[in-house]
């Protein structure tokens, strides 16, 4: 496990990079196969005044399983920390569970490594709203996955949307939730 640490308006030291990487070492005997680990560390001012801190952990395995957490704190990066480490911590017991349910008794059989590792110990953000131009540009890594990974990568994430390479068609697909319920998938083509 590659666990890459990027900072913005942080100053990370040795002893917050050891202190990072002791928590999320563990993630492996929780989640078998996890191929990188990417920490996005942040420190904000925010317009009503004071500093906020950001944290944020995606979380990748060796089958394209994206798992992201976020957490933004007043206090400290310490906190922030072990508060998206714990979110993390869920997102694998509701991925775990969600797995098992899909396969039934199956489980042990289908993913024996999945099935023995261990549980993890599981223990209202608000913004506003800046529309005067691309406030964020992010570059995708696609795997190929059918409509059914996507959605359950999508409900791991809690998106509204996902973007994905179908593996049926090897086209780039938006998979996202509908306003009245259910799902709908945009298959765009250039004209």
């Amino acid at each position: 496990m590659q666990i890459k640490i990027h900072s913005r308006n942080v100053r990370v030291d040795d002893r917050l990079q050891d202190y990072i990487e002791k928590r999320l070492t563990k993630l492996d005997k929780y989640l078998p196969g996890i191929g990188d680990v990417k920490v996005d560390l942040a420190q904000e001012h925010q317009k009503k005044g004071g500093e906020r801190v950001i944290a944020q952990v995606t979380v990748r395995d060796a089958k394209g399983t994206i798992l992201r957490a976020e957490e933004k704190n007043q206090s400290e990066l310490t906190t922030a920390v072990d508060m998206v480490v714990d979110k993390i911590y869920r997102q694998i017991t509701r991925y775990k569970g969600k797995q098992r349910r899909r396969s039934g008794e199956r489980f042990e059989i289908l993913e024996p490594e999945f099935a023995s590792a261990e549980m993890p110990p599981v223990g209202d953000d608000t913004e506003e709203d800046d529309l005067s131009g691309i406030m964020r540009r992010k570059r995708l890594e696609l795997v190929p996955m059918s409509e059914d990974e996507a959605l359950d990568q999508m409900e791991l994430l809690d998106h509204d949307f996902f973007v994905f390479c179908n593996a049926n068609t090897g086209q780039v697909n938006v998979l996202y939730r509908r306003e009245n319920g259910g799902f709908g998938i945009l298959e765009p083509h250039v004209a």
